[in-house]
């Protein structure tokens, strides 16, 4: 088994390859696997070795432990004073957050742009930016009870990478975007945001027979299949739309209420104003 940090037994995202599968796990369990600031750069760099291996012809996306991703680990930057990335004094200037979460957005983006395709396993949750890496995956395969969101829409984010509506078309993107609201994996299956949900139980199953039988296809193929389908969604603005939620991504932590969300963080804890945010309480 080989690392994507170059050996590091700790390392935020585990590589290995295994017959014509490249798995990359997300590796930080006691976290919910939330996105700290090694993750994103050691998975665009397994990613990439995966592309360079000429054995692999499918790449299995998972998450250690009982969730895939729950988005990014705010607590510690939240609860800081600012400024901290992503929250800066005022006047701010959007061009340094554009630079921030811009380059996130584009290692996020390595799962969509490299050349072999990549199968996303969703357990417990993907929320916030672990959705973001879980819809730039090609297929993803969902237990039922797992839940998928964007909660931060709410106040403090919108999603970088844009993929609801390209994934759900326009009324049922904003119904989740305009509440932050969270749905199963049987949900999302149902509306077309991920390829199938099946029993939590039946998961790695699904997963397993699904990439066997996509890598029994031979790589070249796979990858033409991927490219084909991709281009028709960029050539709908897909970068365009990323550009334009990322820089509105930025806007939302400084606005009056984004700056207020952040004040109550310090206050009281970012899990407790986490709560307060989801709670259908009037926001500002």
């Amino acid at each position: 088994m080989t690392q994507a940090s170059g050996g590091n037994t700790e390392s935020t995202v585990q590589y290995e390859r295994d017959g014509r599968l490249a798995r990359i796990t997300l590796n930080r369990p006691a976290a919910l696997n939330a996105i700290d600031e090694t993750l994103l750069p050691q998975l665009a760099a397994a990613v990439a070795e995966a592309n360079a291996d000429d054995a692999v012809h499918v790449i299995v996306l998972s998450g250690a432990g009982p969730a895939f991703c729950a988005g990014y680990d705010l607590k510690v930057w939240a609860e800081r004073p600012r400024p901290i990335p992503g929250s800066q004094d005022m006047p701010w200037d959007p061009t340094i957050d554009y630079a921030l979460m811009g380059r996130n957005t584009e290692l996020i983006m390595s799962l969509w742009r490299g050349l072999k395709p990549v199968l996303c396993k969703v357990q417990g949750y993907a929320v916030a930016g672990g959705s973001d890496i879980a819809l730039s995956c090609d297929i993803v395969v969902m237990a039922e009870d797992a839940r998928i969101g964007y909660p931060p829409t709410r106040v403090w984010g919108c999603p970088q990478t844009g993929w609801w509506v390209y994934r759900l078309g326009a009324e049922r993107a904003k119904r989740l975007l305009l509440t932050g609201d969270l749905i199963s994996g049987r949900q999302a299956a149902d509306w077309g945001l991920v390829s199938e949900a099946v029993p939590a139980e039946q998961l790695d199953e699904a997963v397993e027979s699904l990439a066997a039988r996509m890598a029994s296809v031979p790589k070249n193929q796979l990858i033409l299949q991927k490219l084909m389908v991709n281009q028709a969604l960029e050539n709908m603005g897909l970068g365009t739309t990323q550009l334009i939620a990322t820089v509105f991504d930025g806007i939302t932590r400084h606005t009056p209420e984004g700056v207020g969300f952040k004040a109550r963080v310090e206050d009281v804890g970012f899990k407790q104003a986490v709560a307060e945010r989801d709670s259908g309480e009037p926001i500002g």
